[in-house]
């Protein structure tokens, strides 16, 4: 607790904070920092996050910052907030706020309030319902969010049902925060997320995919991804993630793809730093995903097994579909399929090494996601087998060190036929048509099985290839 004020009194001696305040109660407002700044203060991490909440009404912090800042802009002045850039820094101030949602409504119905201890009630948890009163530096803190924070509990100022009703997004950003801080959800407030859970399909897709992202990236992503699934909004949201809880009987056994997804998501953050990698959103995608193609797929045999044949290209399409109604960028949905679909790729390096042309097909196959890719194959060993998971290792070691060598000897990133397109044209005597295509890929097949042919060999192969056609 001593050290967490300290913090919180080391940031109230900023001298932007001091500035603002002072100009605001020079002209007769009130001004307090408020919300992630103030938590992130205690919890001694760094933000870049400015936002003030203020008695002043839009015009008139205008009228206030007008001539002591750098700039400013009125995007959100819908909403009572004013934006300005002091220096490097960027703040948002708005005006004390009692809002209110149309239950049918995406958009919210704003009404200026007029109290901080207002503003901060309608704020979404404690945690982030606690302000630094400027430039004076008290701390206000109505809901007990310190002792929450301290606590690592995330709950609603008010009654959860009331703050969810509000706004709907809050239901999620509950598991999000527990995937960012580690926190666990009271069990209020969770109560009221599993009774509300239908409420987030009124919130549009954009708002939830942010969300998603930021659980995602979080520190403790599982906690987050727990409390989507069991309080039910994954099924509406990502419902492949609750769908991996396959039903097993005494006679067929499979392991829990549910808890294998989650374990694979942990390894593959773990894996990270090592591959130089940070917080990497398509990695963490792809890890998540990995396995949704398996319910399509699970096949009972007769012996007891269970198989899920074809489960990584089925999977790669169920990605592809769902993260483009996510509204997820073209890239990021290419990228994330194309792991899904070539994570099966290496097993059975460890039974057979493979050949120098199966090494050139699986670089080129995946292009600028090797890096990835060898990650999430790693990632995806959860065996509790330890001779089995040490061998596979021990593989993918070798398959890494060949992948070295022989990027070293042919610029594997850079695997082209021995010809050019133009090329193939000149000597075949033909114009731009499919021939043209089907001469690059023949070319190209040579250039995997065989590595650098020279040109007057590929030359001389292309010839024979086109006069036997």
């Amino acid at each position: 607790m001593v050290e967490a004020l300290a913090n919180l009194q080391r940031t109230s001696e900023s001298p932007l904070l001091r500035k603002l305040g002072e100009l605001f109660t020079k002209a007769g407002f009130e001004l307090s920092l408020v919300g992630g700044p103030v938590r992130d203060a205690f919890l001694g991490r760094a933000t870049t996050d400015l936002d003030f909440t203020t008695s002043a009404t839009p015009d008139e912090i205008l009228e206030v910052l007008k001539g002591n800042v750098d700039a400013h802009w009125d995007i959100g002045r819908e909403y009572g907030t004013i934006g300005a850039r002091i220096g490097d820094d960027m703040v948002e101030i708005t005006t004390y706020r009692a809002e209110s949602y149309d239950e049918q409504s995406r958009k919210p119905v704003v009404a200026f309030g007029k109290n901080l201890n207002d503003d901060l009630f309608r704020r979404d948890f404690t945690i982030n319902a606690m302000a630094l009163r400027l430039p004076e530096g008290v701390f206000v803190d109505p809901f007990n969010g310190l002792q929450d924070l301290i606590d690592g509990v995330i709950r609603t100022p008010g009654k959860p049902e009331d703050s969810f009703s509000d706004d709907p997004l809050r239901i999620m950003r509950a598991a999000r925060f527990a995937s960012q801080l580690g926190f666990l959800i009271h069990e209020d407030t969770f109560t009221a997320m599993k009774s509300m859970a239908e409420r987030i399909s009124i919130v549009s897709v954009e708002r939830v995919q942010v969300e998603l992202s930021k659980l995602i990236l979080g520190d403790n992503p599982r906690e987050g991804l727990e409390a989507l699934v069991d309080s039910g909004l994954a099924e509406i949201m990502l419902p492949e993630l609750p769908a991996l809880k396959l039903e097993m009987d005494e006679h067929h056994h499979h392991k829990d793809v549910y808890e294998h997804t989650l374990r694979v998501v942990e390894q593959a953050i773990s894996y990270e730093p090592e591959y130089e990698l940070q917080k990497d959103l398509v990695l963490r995608l792809a890890a998540l995903m990995h396995d949704i193609g398996k319910p399509a797929t699970r096949k009972l045999e007769g012996n007891g097994a269970v198989t899920f044949y074809h489960h990584d290209v089925v999977g790669a399409k169920l990605a592809t579909k769902r993260l483009k109604e996510l509204r997820y960028d073209n890239d990021t949905v290419k990228a994330v399929s194309r792991l899904i679909e070539l994570h099966l790729r290496f097993f059975g390096y460890s039974d057979q090494a493979w050949s120098d042309s199966a090494i050139r097909r699986y670089v080129r196959d995946a292009d600028d996601q090797l890096k990835r890719l060898h990650v999430l194959t790693r990632a995806d060993v959860t065996t509790r087998n330890q001779k089995k998971s040490d061998r596979l290792a021990h593989a993918y070691d070798d398959l890494e060190k060949r992948i070295v060598l022989l990027s070293e000897q042919e610029q594997l990133n850079a695997i082209r036929p021995d010809l050019t397109g133009e090329e193939i044209m000149e000597i075949l005597g033909i114009t731009p048509s499919p021939e043209v295509g089907q001469a690059y890929k023949f070319l190209m097949e040579l250039r995997l099985d065989e590595g650098p042919l020279g040109t007057d060999e590929a030359k001389s192969r292309l010839l024979a290839w086109w006069s036997s056609r």
